[in-house]
Parts: C-alpha cells; structure tokens; sequence
C-alpha cells in the first residue's frame, strides 16, 4: 500500500493530512481535553510539532503501512479529529486504530463514524486479520466508540505508559476480519 486512502462516511471525509492543516492540529489537538485523553498528543501543544507531524505521514505509509486521516466535516472541509490504521504488520496481519475529535464534536456521533472507515478500510485493503485499539483508563469514551465497532476488551495493561508524573493503565481491545465482517452485515439486515 503506498497511496494514502481517501474515505467517506454520510458527514465526514477522511482525507490525508496537509501541510495547511497544521494551524488548527496546533489549536485543536492542543486543547487539555484532548492531551488528557491521548498517549502521544502533549500539552501546551509545541510549536511547529504540527508540521513535524505531518511530515511523518508519507514515510508512515511507505515503511510501516501507517494510515493517518485528517477527519474532516465533508461539506466545508472543517478539520475536526484525526483519524489513524498505525503499525501495519503484513506478516502477522494487524494494525492499531486510533482516533481524537474536538471537543465541540463530542457525543454526536461523529467519532463512531469516522471509526468505521478505517477498519472497514483496514480489513479490505492491506487485508488484516485483527485490529486493536487501546486508551487510557480514564478515557471510558474511547472504548464504548470501539466496542460500537466490535471490538471486544481483551485486557488492561497494569501501568503500561508513562503519562504527566505517573504511569496509566492501559485497556486494550481488538477485533477480528470475520467478526467486524458479521457484525458489518448484522447492522446492514436490521431495519
């Protein structure tokens, strides 16, 4: 895989990340909300690590099979999360999912939408067999978004990362190709 995806959903677009993106990332993925509930995104958000970021993109795609998608609101192009297939391992036939939406978007639905893209994108194109997705314990919300997708928790991770001045457990879940198939055609059959 060497192209990035291009995905749509019935309000968002997940798109590749450009370069013009790299204000509002600063802006919105700066927010405390946001760093609390993310392993990899800091706050204060650092000048020009928004660029730094993006920059990683093609090299993500091209060596590790890494997918990242600005989530965008399809009609105006309104960046409002991102979007992420990370770890791509072809050999053993998984990837990691992860996502962050803006706080003003919370509880609308909009972080399930855009998580069904890419393990439906996930399972089609590089043909994995399992997806995982993990967050902070104190980051419950993540894991209702997933568990809405299928995936099952397999397990905490007991003080797993290093977080601020401490260390955060870490629960862990995954799903299978067949079982997100299932439950892809489950949702489809009911009325």
């Amino acid at each position: 895989m060497t192209t990035q995806p291009v995905l749509e959903t019935t309000r968002l677009g997940l798109r590749p990340f450009r370069r013009a993106d790299a204000p509002p990332i600063r802006q919105l993925a700066g927010a405390r909300e946001i760093a609390d509930m993310t392993l990899s995104i800091p706050h204060p958000y650092p000048a020009r690590a928004a660029e730094a970021w993006i920059d990683t993109h093609p090299t993500d795609l091209e060596t590790a099979g890494g997918v990242h998608c600005a989530v965008v609101l399809r009609r105006e192009d309104l960046l409002i999360g991102a979007g992420a297939l990370l770890g791509i391992d072809r050999d053993d036939a998984y990837g990691e999912l992860g996502y962050w939406i803006v706080v003003p978007f919370w509880k609308q639905g909009f972080a399930t939408e855009a998580t069904w893209a890419l393990p439906r994108f996930g399972f089609e194109q590089p043909e994995l067999h399992r997806i995982f997705a993990h967050h902070v314990a104190g980051n419950p919300a993540f894991g209702r978004v997933v568990a809405k997708l299928g995936l099952r928790q397999v397990g905490p991770l007991r003080q797993y990362v290093r977080k601020g001045e401490g260390y955060e457990n870490l629960v862990q879940y995954s799903v299978l190709r067949d079982e997100f198939t299932a439950r892809k055609q489950l949702e489809r059959s009911e009325p």
